[in-house]
């Protein structure tokens, strides 16, 4: 059973609400009330609500009268907690207790790299037929092992912190030892993943982070025979440009039902 008992209160700041989970975490969100599928945006590893395929998500949404939930991990953007305690297993179970307060009805889950790998284990966490269909941006199951060298693994398993350049920002980009510990847990690409969906994959094959051959690995791994993988010959790992924005849209809108 996935329901997590957060405790119920819900804080609104303008418009970023905050819900508190049981252990005091607080985990800022953005809701937008309308018909369903309701729209559920995961940002990528060490990202927010605030970037641009979320907004025009969230827009695009309010415009069409449907349900859309926005939100930052702890330790991410206007969330509290320290982004070193984060894991998959700690966002995924974020995420599962916005769902139970916000969405009664069925969802669409988009995952935009980090995000792509969290929207499979909250799928594979809630009750068949919640989920209407999947859309990965970029996505990464399987990046604390495919993308992490063995001597760094060995760091890492050490209990060691990893610093990389960021080429997104000054600060280098961390990750932690029991980050990359609970990843190694949550693996999905070496067996079938039991999802039955429909599900959409966007992937660049300029992505310098991201090999787009994951997107083939992650079709080929799932259950479902609704699986369509397009690639974009000169996208690169954000596919945040307005020609991007527009195939997430319309991809999101097939799914979700939204009208042309």
């Amino acid at each position: 059973m996935y329901r997590l008992d957060p405790i119920a209160t819900t804080v609104c700041m303008g418009d970023i609400a905050f819900l508190t989970m049981a252990d005091g975490r607080r985990i800022a969100h953005r809701f937008t009330p309308g018909e369903g599928p309701t729209l559920v945006f995961l940002p990528g590893y060490k990202s927010d609500m605030a970037g641009s395929k979320a907004t025009a998500l969230l827009d695009a949404a309010r415009r069409q009268g449907r349900a859309a939930l926005l939100l930052d991990y702890s330790g991410c953007g206007a969330s509290s907690g320290e982004f070193a305690d984060g894991t998959l297993s700690r966002w995924r179970d974020e995420v599962l207790a916005l769902i139970d307060v916000h969405c009664p009805g069925q969802l669409v889950l988009v995952g935009s790299s980090m995000g792509g790998w969290l929207m499979l284990l909250v799928a594979l966490a809630l009750p068949v037929g919640k989920v209407a269909g999947l859309v990965g941006v970029a996505p990464a199951p399987d990046f604390t092992d495919w993308g992490t060298p063995a001597a760094d693994q060995a760091r890492l398993a050490a209990g060691e912190t990893l610093l990389a350049q960021n080429p997104y920002g000054s600060e280098p980009t961390p990750t932690h030892p029991g980050f990359w510990a609970d990843g190694q847990a949550q693996r999905l690409l070496g067996g079938e993943i039991a999802i039955d969906c429909p599900v959409r994959l966007l992937h660049g094959q300029a992505d310098g982070d991201v090999p787009w051959a994951i997107s083939l690995r992650l079709a080929e791994a799932l259950r479902s025979d609704a699986v369509q993988v397009t690639l974009l010959k000169d996208g690169d790992h954000r596919l945040s440009r307005e020609a991007d924005i527009a195939l997430l849209l319309a991809t999101v809108g097939e799914l979700a039902g939204w009208p042309r």
